[in-house]
């Protein structure tokens, strides 16, 4: 079947080319060569290619059929099981890559942040641990109204380690725009911060979603508020620090590995309850405060 072209009129095209510099070249992954023939693999050989190119990834329960395919469905990896924060995180675990940087932030102002893969794993399995002891579970939904701050990774990240599906709400969004989004996909909790900055103006993002959440029937049942900028919001609506303390306590942690085993073992417990990871974690030896 051939395209027609003339369907849309174009007022603007382009087709000058521009090479990659020798530099480039030289640093990069593949050349032409090597992308020529990983192609041609991947057709001729799929099951061959995907073997090896998955290997870098953890999985739970490993494929034991590339493809069924029945027009018009498809399905891929037939059997696997992973967990997508495990592969971004914990497979660098005890590895030189631990140390690397994984995100490097910049702010508005011009604040500067890293965050090892370490780190930035220590910080997830700490905010699943809170998401999990405060009853969100695998097919939750969790709703992310938030800045551009590493935050925001945390809690995608968080979301996926407990099986909880994440639905991102742009962050300039206003509250009746976040509240549609809550309704769509009856959400049971909220991730947000107490304000955001955008085009050097403070967003009151905590306020929003008070604001969104005024009328009843929403299906949110706790806010988690991420302290970014520090500007005084109401803490007493939708929020659970003031009757769950637990999730403070796991949230201001310095955690070791051994406390983040403890932990990790509470968000794998079915029965966890914010009770049982505070006595997971209190237990550590090694408990300590920010």
């Amino acid at each position: 079947m051939s395209l027609d072209t003339t369907a849309i009129e174009t007022h603007s095209s382009d087709t000058r080319t521009f090479e990659p510099s020798p530099d480039f070249v030289a640093r990069a992954r593949l050349d032409r060569a090597g992308y020529d023939a990983l192609y041609r693999e991947s057709m001729d050989s799929p099951e061959t290619f995907w073997k090896r190119e998955t290997q870098e990834l953890v999985f739970r329960k490993p494929w034991q059929k590339l493809l069924e395919w029945e027009l018009p469905h498809s399905q891929w990896f037939v059997g696997a099981e992973l967990n997508a924060s495990e592969s971004c995180l914990d497979r660098h675990l005890g590895t030189d890559v631990a140390n690397k940087r994984a995100i490097i932030w910049e702010s508005e102002p011009g604040e500067t942040r890293t965050l090892s893969y370490a780190e930035l794993h220590a910080e997830v399995v700490k905010l699943a641990a809170v998401l999990r002891g405060l009853g969100v579970s695998k097919g939750d939904r969790v709703a992310i109204y938030m800045g551009m701050v590493p935050e925001a990774a945390v809690a995608m990240l968080a979301c996926a380690r407990i099986g909880a599906i994440h639905s991102v709400i742009f962050g300039g969004f206003s509250p009746r725009s976040i509240r549609d989004r809550i309704d769509d996909s009856t959400c049971k909790a909220i991730i947000t911060q107490d304000e955001g900055r955008r085009g050097g103006r403070p967003v009151p993002l905590k306020a929003n979603v008070d604001e969104a959440l005024q009328e009843p029937g929403h299906s949110i049942e706790f806010t988690v508020v991420f302290r970014h900028t520090g500007a005084k919001v109401d803490m007493s609506k939708f929020n659970f620090k003031d009757a769950r303390t637990v999730a403070t306590e796991i949230l201001n942690m310095a955690p070791s590995p051994s406390m983040l085993a403890a932990i990790e073992k509470g968000i794998q417990d079915k029965e966890a309850t914010p009770s049982l990871l505070t006595t997971l974690v209190m237990s550590s030896p090694d408990f300590q405060r920010r």
